[in-house]
């Protein structure tokens, strides 16, 4: 089958590779309808690897080195490994990503998010830019009948802004900042928005993801490059600051906007993928009590995204600004998001299977 591999930085190649064979026990085979390219695919792209196991195999999955990208992906059963119940092939199903070991104290706790051993799809094993993936069959979620195929593959990103928004704690009737609009950032303004905050204030500078942000939820957009944001935030919130702020960047510099945009004892949930370290004087939470809480992935939200769009609180197609099929993944997608960053949320690719029907269309 043909499969997007990863070799090292610039080198995705679209190639030939074995089926995966039979699903060992307890896992399932997945024929995938579509798969999103994810920000950590870009950064495997560009700087890789950086999830991507090279120097020693994967203590869960054995990968190291090449890896079949993709891990925002929905797609139909065909066949079960042994043990397996509740499903059946042809089921429609969306698949966390979170391979866990369930033996570590973090899986004993119901954290499986925070494995010690933890392999995400696409990343320490082999993903979903491919015809066939197999996964665990403890990851699968089954999607309601008439569930939109193409927003198969936006539950993964939104369960990253919903496990992010419950993180927060209640925001119901609050105000909050989410700086970046990027995927995650818009993800978390549509979960903030249905989680009942009632003023989400986007921190943007991008154009395109100013107009992207307000078409998704948020209340207003202010542009840090044209403004001071803090004294902006503060000045529409009766000069205190925001009650919960998300950074969705992955910088120190928004690291530390993000905090500073919260008023005293509020919170700040760090979303986005650092790739530095940065300074920053602690004091500063000390003084002021204000909680910093990570969020990693996401620990069973996949659940509540699935009934909000089922249901039309959460509405994807604003989200997805390109669909491809699997042959054109590197000019059409990688290079496009590289080179026409700002213009594109989420592009979803469509291995080219042949025999399979068309999928519904998101509406």
């Amino acid at each position: 089958m043909k499969a997007a591999v990863w070799h090292g930085r610039k080198d995705i190649r679209l190639e030939e590779v074995p089926l995966p064979g039979n699903p060992q026990p307890g896992w399932a085979q997945i024929r995938v309808h579509w798969c999103g390219i994810c920000g950590s695919d870009l950064h495997e792209y560009l700087a890789g690897p950086v999830f991507i196991p090279t120097d020693s195999a994967h203590p869960l999955t054995g990968i190291q080195g090449q890896c079949i990208l993709g891990h925002e992906f929905c797609g139909e059963i065909v066949a079960l490994g042994e043990g397996v119940s509740g499903f059946q092939p042809g089921d429609l199903v969306a698949a966390d990503a979170c391979q866990h070991c369930g033996k570590c104290w973090y899986c004993q706790q119901g954290q499986y998010n925070l494995c010690e051993n933890l392999a995400f799809t696409g990343l320490m094993n082999n993903g979903a830019f491919a015809e066939l993936v197999n996964v665990p069959a403890n990851l699968l979620y089954r999607l309601p009948a008439n569930f939109p195929s193409e927003a198969g593959a936006l539950i993964e990103p939104l369960a990253v802004g919903m496990h992010a928004v419950k993180k927060a704690g209640s925001l119901l009737g609050q105000t909050v900042v989410v700086v970046g609009a990027g995927t995650i950032g818009l993800c978390t303004i549509m979960c903030a928005r249905a989680a009942g905050a009632s003023r989400i204030i986007a921190l943007e500078m991008s154009s395109a993801r100013k107009r992207k942000a307000l078409e998704v939820g948020a209340t207003e957009v202010i542009d840090p490059s044209q403004c001071d944001a803090i004294a902006a935030v503060r000045e529409r919130t009766d000069g205190y600051g925001a009650a919960v702020s998300f950074e969705c960047i992955g910088h120190k510099a928004t690291a530390k906007l993000a905090i500073d945009v919260v008023r005293k004892a509020g919170r700040c949930v760090m979303v986005g993928i650092f790739e530095e370290p940065s300074e920053f004087n602690f004091f500063e939470i000390v003084a002021t009590e204000k909680q910093v809480i990570g969020a990693l992935a996401y620990n069973g939200e996949f659940a509540d995204v699935i009934a909000l769009i089922a249901d039309g609180r959460l509405d994807v197609t604003p989200l997805i600004t390109g669909r491809i099929e699997l042959e054109h993944i590197l000019e059409q997608g990688f290079e496009e998001l590289v080179n026409n960053k700002d213009q594109n949320v989420k592009i979803i690719v469509r291995p080219a299977v042949s025999g399979t029907e068309p999928v519904a269309a998101c509406h």
